[in-house]
């Protein structure tokens, strides 16, 4: 088959032959339709995370959306959502025309939803849904600041919060790209990013008319420094990425005056079934229109070029490619 085979940690994959992968008990073979280029990959790939250095030669790719050929699991024609454990253990991902996973890493699609719509959302989508109403614990009604708004967690978080009767959603982003992505999510206002947390508090504050129940943030830095200062009493500031540093300032009045609370969320601890309901409302959300995150499809023989665009940031919208 054809696939994109890193050859080295920290190198650029190439489109190349590659063996066909062979399912095990316990695994799921999937002809891949799209699979998109996330921060994970590139992470897995460079040879310089947690996760050690990856076996090379080895095909990067931790999720994507295909069809079942062949499986104990799901029947033959099955189109599913999958994750894979590539870069960070033995074994080769979903930027390949094929793709062998384990059994409890694959969710059928049931929902309308285009497959490169599913592939840009995927577990990103299910980042910023759980962290919105599982781990911040939102409730209708309530006012939420979602931080990195243009991202892909921030897109879904802006719509997800709309959607489910939000009493206002300010969004934060730095570029003008980034603040027009986040008001087509559905923010009622965008706050430009300043790297003046006072100022940028003062901001968030007469966006929302009041302090914020609820925040969602992706990014960390000055920007979990400003909104952590306008948290209600009994606020929520869930933090699940650190784009912007990996370090904020609290201040201990605040959160003590306020009952108000930081807290941390990650994929990584969900469960097959939480997994599997998150992906289902997401997709259910997205095949109706009222989620989405921005994405740009390329044949997956352009990964090269694609991978280079999201390594360096010059990739404004999710790279989906098309094997």
């Amino acid at each position: 088959m054809r696939a994109a085979v890193l050859t080295s940690p920290g190198s650029t994959p190439d489109w190349a032959e590659h063996p066909d992968p062979r399912p095990e008990p316990g695994s799921t073979l999937v002809r891949v339709t799209a699979a998109a280029i996330v921060p994970l990959d590139l992470l897995c790939a460079s040879g310089t995370s947690y996760f050690g250095a990856p076996s090379c030669p080895y095909v990067p790719g931790t999720q994507g959306v295909g069809v079942v050929e062949e499986s104990a699991a799901f029947a033959p024609g099955t189109r599913v959502f999958f994750e894979t454990a590539a870069g960070r253990a033995p074994g080769d991902g979903s930027l390949a025309e094929r793709c062998v996973t384990a059994d409890e890493m694959v969710v059928p699609i049931e929902a309308e939803v285009d497959d490169a719509a599913a592939a840009a959302l995927g577990m990103s989508a299910v980042a910023a849904w759980m962290a919105l109403t599982v781990r911040g614990r939102f409730r209708a009604g309530e006012r939420v600041v979602v931080l990195g708004a243009g991202g892909a967690v921030g897109q879904v978080a802006v719509g997800a919060a709309r959607l489910l009767g939000a009493g206002r959603v300010v969004a934060v982003g730095r570029s003008d790209e980034a603040q027009e992505r986040a008001g087509r999510a559905g923010a009622d206002e965008v706050v430009r990013l300043t790297d003046d947390a006072a100022v940028l508090a003062d901001a968030l504050t007469g966006a929302l008319g009041g302090p914020a129940d609820v925040v969602v943030d992706p990014v960390c830095g000055t920007a979990a420094t400003a909104a952590a200062r306008v948290l209600a009493p009994g606020g929520r500031l869930v933090n699940l990425g650190s784009a912007s540093g990996d370090t904020a300032e609290f201040s201990s009045a605040v959160l003590r005056s306020r009952s108000a609370e930081i807290l941390g969320y990650t994929n990584v601890t969900l469960t097959p079934d939480e997994r599997r309901s998150a992906l289902g409302a997401v997709f259910g959300h997205a095949a109706e229109g009222a989620l989405a995150v921005d994405a740009e499809q390329l044949p997956m023989s352009d990964v090269a070029t694609a991978w280079q665009r999201q390594a360096t940031g010059q990739a404004s919208r999710r790279q989906v490619l098309i094997p």
